[in-house]
């Protein structure tokens, strides 16, 4: 199991951990752009969503990769 995190005897693969993250990262930034006021810019809000998450995911893997 390489590259798997240990938590408390159940391993994670990091991955999962990176989804997570990105997707209370994602609603972070959802909620100060609906703030903003920004998302009446948006056409179609939950695609937009998916989107940003999927970014933030990709930026999050990418991070890691680097600082690996």
């Amino acid at each position: 199991m390489i590259g798997d995190i240990d938590v408390y005897g159940l391993f994670l693969p990091p991955l999962l951990i990176l989804a997570i993250l990105a997707w209370m990262l994602s609603g972070l930034v959802q909620r100060g752009l609906r703030a903003a006021g920004l998302y009446k810019w948006v056409w179609h809000p939950p695609l937009f969503d998916l989107a940003l998450y999927v970014l933030l995911l990709c930026g999050l893997t990418a991070l890691s990769s680097l600082l690996r």
